[in-house]
């Protein structure tokens, strides 16, 4: 449901606590089926991701989720879900919100159901990030990191790491993977190395790194548009914890590889002799752009307190940036992600068809057996499950899953019981979740989209990078991750009380 929406009728409307279906058997069963198949779809990746959530976004549209006209009751909906209804069901609704309501029971179905703050501020960051990387600035980012470390290996992987942990803050992981490792691979082959320790160190810092923002993982972008939480919420929260986890990841790699690599004088040299200015191919432009880049950045920063939605800011930098710089529209328009854009237009369908049949309440119900325990145990508890599915599913989707899940099991009775009243305390919930689906990406090669694609440039690259060469990689990284994790939010709960 919209999130508007739901936020304007929390005063209108009682909370129940135990959700219950919404629909009748059939259509109950049909989401259930859909929503699960279209899962394991995405899991086994047996047609594209994109191909199977607009699929299941397609069914549920057809049998379950009304549209326009449809007038919406309290008897339509799961009892604990808070929805749009008519104005003679909220006769404490003003004026003003009941011609809310009403406009919004005309709106199409893809305006009631999906979260367009995620789609555009995911499209407008695209725009910025594809006329930047047509300037050359990231390969000049990532040379003058190798020369910097003298040619060395390890210092050298170890300064690409921290390149590519702090461009992926600001940065999709994705698009950050495609603009680093080409350099990687030319700056292990001038050393006569093994590219992929390189590959995968740079993959697990884009995971890591994008953790610290709002924008810089897909899954924090979905959590604080639910839930409310702004740029500089992520920033304050988890930024400190992820340059302390960046630093414990380069300290392991520096010690474990310092004896496993070694390059000649003569190799050495040859890196030193790469020009990182001819990485610029276009001056004026990286100017422009990145002048607008850091407009769009310090927008970000202030729009909790100017209020103004993230998705303002990224369309607003976009369109600058395509105001300001000569660039072929059309062009930049072309290489955009579209199929990451609709992947999340599909995904928030189907999420969506599954709460409102009432399934998403059912499954919430299971929470039921955490009654009476301490909120940390719950808190860690459901981190560590986070972590446990997402090494089969990929982080994005789940997400939307669980932030549906946790929404209807903080409005339950085991929920109010230990997190009603205290926000402070469902925010500490709302940290361990982002960090648990995002740092648990790393475990195998399908738990993030830059994962996999990291798959794709190694075998692109005549290295082939199997699940398991991966699996030996990301689990160390991952369950190291989780346990500085868990051992970061115990600390605020138990010293700081959030």
């Amino acid at each position: 449901m919209n999130p508007f929406i739901v936020s304007l009728l929390y005063d209108a409307i009682p909370v129940a606590t135990s959700p219950l279906p919404a629909v009748s058997g059939f259509q109950f069963w049909f989401s259930t089926a859909v929503f699960f198949f279209t899962f394991v779809l995405v899991a086994t990746e047996k047609i594209h991701k994109t191909t199977a959530v607009l699929l299941g976004a397609v069914l549920m549209l057809c049998v379950l989720l009304p549209g326009p006209g449809h007038k919406t009751s309290r008897k339509d909906h799961p009892a604990g879900e808070k929805t749009a209804v008519t104005a003679v069901d909220t006769p404490r609704l003003s004026p003003m919100d009941q011609a809310i309501l009403e406009k919004y029971e005309k709106s199409d179905v893809f305006a009631r159901y999906v979260n367009f703050d995620v789609i555009f501020t995911l499209a407008g960051m695209m725009v910025i990030v594809n006329i930047l990387s047509k300037t050359g600035l990231f390969q000049y980012v990532a040379i003058k990191s190798v020369k910097f470390a003298g040619g060395r290996p390890v210092p050298s992987m170890v300064l690409l790491v921290i390149a590519t942990a702090v461009l992926s803050a600001f940065l999709d992981n994705v698009t950050t993977i495609l603009l680093v490792a080409p350099v990687s691979f030319v700056v292990a082959s001038s050393m006569k190395m093994n590219p992929i320790p390189f590959l995968l160190a740079e993959t697990m810092a884009s995971n890591i790194g994008g953790t610290s923002t709002l924008i810089g993982d897909p899954p924090n972008l979905i959590i604080g548009s639910a839930v409310g939480l702004d740029f500089m919420a992520f920033l304050c929260n988890l930024a400190p914890f992820i340059l302390f986890l960046l630093g414990v990841f380069c300290a392991c790699l520096y010690f474990y590889y310092r004896k496993r690599m070694f390059v000649t004088v003569e190799q050495r040299a040859h890196i030193m002799e790469m020009n990182e200015n001819s990485a610029i191919t276009d001056a004026s432009t990286l100017k422009r752009a990145g002048t607008v880049m850091s407009l769009t950045l310090v927008g970000f920063i202030l729009h909790g307190f100017a209020g103004i939605q993230p998705c303002v800011i990224a369309m607003g930098g976009a369109a600058l940036c395509l105001l300001v710089c000569k660039v072929n529209v059309e062009e930049i328009f072309e290489k955009l992600e579209w199929g990451t854009l609709f992947f999340f237009i599909g995904l928030f369908i189907v999420v969506e068809g599954a709460t409102y049949s009432g399934l998403i309440g059912k499954v919430g119900m299971l929470f039921e057996f955490t009654r009476g325990w301490d909120p940390i145990f719950i808190i860690l508890a459901v981190m560590w499950c986070c972590a446990a599915i997402v090494m089969v599913v990929n982080n994005v989707s789940f997400t939307a899953v669980v932030v549906s899940l946790v929404m209807v099991y903080l409005q339950s009775g085991s929920g109010m019981e230990a997190f009603g009243g205290n926000l402070p305390l469902q925010h500490l919930f709302w940290w361990g979740i982002a960090l648990a689906v995002c740092l648990a990406g790393n475990f195998t090669a399908v738990g993030a989209a830059a994962n996999l694609l990291s798959v794709g440039i190694a075998e692109q690259n005549g290295h082939k990078l199997s699940f398991v060469d991966f699996l030996k990689f990301g689990v160390p990284v991952s369950f190291g991750s989780m346990v500085l994790a868990s051992a970061y939010i115990a600390v605020r709960y138990w010293l700081f009380r959030a």
